[in-house]
């Protein structure tokens, strides 16, 4: 006998698997990826990951139409608009630091100098080069897509396209890029505390950590396997370190960790607040961002 849409979970049998809240009779061992209850195989809708009941689908309580019935407007895992193309924002941001590292070969070192990431002034060959400290607080995001050597594009520009899409198909573009940006300036940020003034960094690597980041919370809170994201997450903090000498190491730990923090917020919000909650981690994470740079630029003015 069928149960009605909204109506308590059914209890499971004593040791068993759950059963579908639609259905008492039904036992089984998937469950909605938004609100967590368990659906049999006739009430699942495939989602952009993993399937949501007909209620999610719906975007709301009770209302008419078949189990399999899809939304109007169906929503990702975190709520974000489903994409006729999954991978858009991905492409656009691989186009733009293609297109700067293009913009490189032509224009040479003038342009590395104006856009690299640096604390202060510090003097070479081309006169005084003003830093963050100076007022050029741009050069956060400006050198998370500046890269000068072929294969330090190649790298982040493979892992970008790796890890890119799925994660856009699970947030949503606008989610996506907010992840990707912040990812970007947590690593800036970090490496802006801890390195040398006169140290300059450029490259996504601290967005590319991020993502890594990311995509374990995601993996986490679908329940897959974490053994193969945690295996590249080790051996790519063993590189980091071990040649932290010519790695802006900083910078990975900056993204990774805010990368981690964004995505927790993003795919755990409370469905009821969601929207809140997303928005609330995205401004919190920039305020604390903020914070960081104000006081390396108070101690380096100091």
């Amino acid at each position: 006998m069928d149960q009605a849409p909204g109506s308590p979970q059914t209890p499971a049998a004593a040791g068993g698997p759950p059963r579908c809240y639609r259905h008492s009779d039904r036992e089984t061992g998937i469950t909605c990826t938004r609100c967590e209850r368990p659906i049999c195989h006739e009430c699942m809708v495939d989602a952009s990951v993993g399937f949501h009941c007909p209620e999610c689908v719906r975007g709301g309580p009770a209302g008419g139409g078949g189990p399999a019935r899809r939304a109007a407007r169906p929503r990702t895992l975190a709520g974000g608009a489903v994409a006729a193309d999954p991978r858009l924002v991905t492409k656009v941001l691989l186009g733009l630091n293609l297109a700067i590292w293009l913009a490189v070969l032509s224009a040479g070192q003038e342009l590395v100098q104006a856009l690299e990431l640096i604390g202060r002034v510090r003097f070479d060959l081309f006169g005084p080069i003003e830093g963050v400290a100076e007022g050029q607080w741009y050069r956060l995001l400006t050198a998370a897509f500046l890269h000068e050597q072929p294969w330090h594009i190649g790298l982040n520009m493979l892992s970008l396209w790796w890890l890119g899409p799925p994660l856009e198909q699970a947030l949503g573009r606008l989610r996506f890029v907010a992840l990707y940006l912040l990812s970007a300036l947590g690593g800036s940020a970090l490496s802006y505390l801890l390195a040398a003034q006169n140290q300059a960094s450029l490259g996504a690597s601290g967005a590319i950590f991020g993502l890594l980041g990311a995509t374990a919370v995601l993996m986490r809170r679908l329940n897959y396997d974490l053994r193969p994201v945690a295996a590249l997450l080790v051996i790519n903090l063993i590189i980091t370190f071990a040649w932290r000498d010519t790695i802006a190491w900083q910078a990975h730990i900056g993204g990774l960790v805010v990368g981690a923090v964004v995505a927790y917020g993003l795919v755990h919000a409370p469905r009821r607040r969601q929207a809140l909650v997303q928005g609330l981690t995205c401004a919190g994470t920039l305020v604390a961002l903020l914070v960081v740079v104000w006081v390396r630029t108070v101690q380096l003015l100091g």
